[in-house]
Parts: structure tokens; C-alpha cells; sequence
């Protein structure tokens, strides 16, 4: 099983629970936390093995009954147990492909419309809506963090933070440009156009960060919010921008009524940006001196959804494709994460 290494799991969890035991561990509460949730997670993980397991012996038992007792009614009963075990191994063999160090955490999105004007920004904003509609089939939450509308139609950018187990192992997937073909109901032509919009996924750190960030290097401004929060959002400014000064990488946030409350977000925001760069820069030193070419690019194009002349998504990385366009728009990614997972999962 590629990625899962159930025994060493159950040894990983064997050592966390004694650990858990030892009389001293609460004078480091930081540590302690980190062991309590390793045991959590690690039983979260192991517990469906063991059901699988515990099912899969049931079924052994049962088919052996059949054949002593030469009971043909049991025939139907083992078949369809037998379905439902297989289905639950697929399942949890697609789960195994989760086994970047990241991937069970939060995800942080943004969307931002490429060259191309009001097309590029109508096709950021029918992105945003695949992705919230996305989120919702997940029963995932969507915790809009900074949006900056187009002048006529569509959006520049726009931030979340998607909360739920897996988040970011699943988004992970739709890094990269996306590109749309369709004929262009902003054109009195009606010609075709072709719209791109970049999105960036990177994972909520949530504690995990470890990157050093001096409060000298911080440039934090505020200013009057853009989005939601009614008059009370418009009339102060609750608004907040951090920069951070050695690298230019910025985060806002403008969608909280609180000024403090979008600092604390806007920080996480930066925390996490800060340590994507960090990691990306180890990644392709590594690369270089393996005498490799990095396999990272944010440049390149994935996905293109093409509206005319014909109904098509096709994932340029795995070759899955569907015509179900509208589907696809209505948030259903899940062929497309499962295809990039089963061929890229240990990377990212």
C-alpha cells in the first residue's frame, strides 16, 4: 500500500500513548498537545483498517458456514458483503494516497482572473463559485478572508480559508492556471474568447509554522473594507494589509467587522505563504543538486473548460476529461482530485 504503513502506524501510536502516560508531559503544554493529537489522528486513521479487517474475518467465517452447512440461502447475503468490503477497501486505499505531511489540514485558496479584462474576471468569479459549491458537497466551510471585485462584472482575486479534514490534500489538486473557452457574453460579437485565471492553494499551518518572523520585518496597514460588513465595514478601517518586507509577499484580510480580527487572519494568511516559499525553495535546491528540473511550476496551464464549439474539461495533467461541463462548474471535482491523487498523491 503505497503511503499507508498500517503496522508502523499502530507502532507510531503505541509510542504516542506511552508518551501520553509520563508524568511530566503537561510542563510542556505545546508538546503535549502535539502527542494528544497524534494519538487522535493516528486512531482516526487505524480505525477503519480495523473495521475492515474485523469485517473481512466475519466474511471468512460465513462463507465457511455456507459451505459446511451446504446453506445456498447465505449465497446472496456473501455476495453483497462481499461488494460492500471491496468498496470499502477502494475507499480507504484512495484515502492512503493522503500522505503528504500537510494534506489533512485546512486549505487556504485564492483565485485570481489572468489577462483578458472583464472575461478573465467573470471566469475568476465562476471559479469561485465551483469551488464553494465544491466545499459545500464536502460539508466543508468557507471562511472568505479578502475579495476585490471587477470594475464591470466578475472578480480581480479572491481568498478563503477552506475548513475540513483533507482540504488541502484535495485542493492541491487545482493548482496551476485553468483556462475557459466559450463564446463571450460580454462580446456583442458573440465571438469566442479565451479566459484564464490562476489559483493557488497552500495549507493552513494551524501551529505547525516554522518560519521566524521578526515584528521589525512587518509592514501593517489598514484601510476601509471592500466587502461585506455593511456601513459599520465601510465607514472605519477594518480593514488590514501586512507586508512582509524582505520578500514583498503580502495577505489581507477585509471581510470581518473586527480590524482585530482580520490582523489575526491576514497573519495566518502571511504565516502560511511564508512557509509555501520557504518549502518551494528547499524543493528546488534539492532539485538542482540531484541534477533534476523541478517539477513545480505555477505557470503552467492544467485544466481547460472549453464551452465552444463543443462541451469538454480536460485535466492536461492526467488526461481525465468529461463533458459534463455543468457539472463540473456545480462542483463536481472529485474525478479530477482523484485522478491527480492516484498519479501526483505523495507529491505537494
Amino acid at each position: 500500500m503505497v503511503g499507508f504503513d498500517l503496522e508502523g502506524k499502530r507502532q507510531r501510536l503505541k509510542e504516542l500513548e506511552k508518551a501520553a502516560h509520563a508524568p511530566d508531559l503537561w510542563n510542556d503544554p505545546q508538546r503535549a498537545q502535539a502527542v494528544m493529537q497524534g494519538i487522535s489522528r493516528l486512531r482516526e486513521e487505524i480505525a477503519p483498517w480495523d473495521d475492515l479487517q474485523r469485517r473481512t474475518a466475519e466474511l471468512r467465517e460465513l462463507i465457511d458456514l455456507a459451505q459446511v452447512e451446504e446453506e445456498e440461502s447465505l449465497a446472496e447475503e456473501i455476495e453483497r458483503e462481499v461488494a460492500a468490503v471491496q468498496r470499502a477497501y477502494a475507499e480507504l486505499e484512495f484515502l492512503a494516497l493522503f500522505s503528504g505531511k500537510y494534506d489533512r489540514n485546512n486549505a487556504i485558496l485564492s483565485v485570481n482572473a489572468g489577462a483578458g479584462g472583464t472575461e478573465a474576471m467573470d471566469w475568476a468569479a465562476m471559479l469561485v463559485r465551483m469551488y464553494k459549491r465544491w466545499a459545500q458537497r464536502k460539508g466543508y466551510t468557507v471562511e472568505e478572508v479578502d475579495e476585490s471585485p471587477g470594475e464591470e462584472a466578475g472578480l480581480k482575486s479572491w481568498t478563503a480559508i477552506i475548513n475540513g479534514a483533507l482540504a488541502y490534500g484535495y485542493l492541491k489538486a487545482e493548482r496551476g492556471v485553468h483556462r475557459l473557452i466559450r463564446l463571450s457574453p460580454f462580446d456583442a460579437d458573440h465571438a469566442r474568447h479565451t479566459s484564464f485565471a490562476a489559483v493557488d492553494v497552500i495549507p493552513e499551518l494551524a501551529g505547525e509554522m516554522k518560519v521566524e518572523i521578526k515584528p521589525e520585518d512587518l509592514k501593517i496597514e489598514t484601510k476601509r473594507s471592500g466587502g461585506p460588513g455593511g456601513q459599520h465595514a465601510q465607514k472605519n478601517e477594518t480593514a488590514v494589509v501586512i507586508t512582509h518586507l524582505p520578500t514583498g509577499i503580502t495577505a489581507q484580510s477585509q471581510n470581518e467587522r473586527s480590524q482585530l480580527r482580520n490582523k489575526e487572519i491576514a497573519m495566518k494568511v502571511l504565516e502560511a505563504r511564508l512557509f509555501e516559499r520557504m518549502w518551494r525553495e528547499q524543493q528546488e535546491a534539492l532539485a538542482k543538486l540531484r541534477g533534476e528540473t523541478p517539477s513545480i511550476s505555477f505557470g503552467r496551464q492544467i485544466r481547460t473548460y472549453t464551452l465552444h464549439p463543443y462541451n469538454l474539461v480536460k485535466d492536461h495533467r492526467t488526461d481525465a476529461e468529461t463533458s459534463d461541463v455543468a457539472a463540473v462548474l456545480d462542483g463536481d471535482l472529485d474525478m479530477f482530485m482523484r485522478s491527480y491523487l492516484r498519479k501526483f498523491g505523495h507529491e505537494g
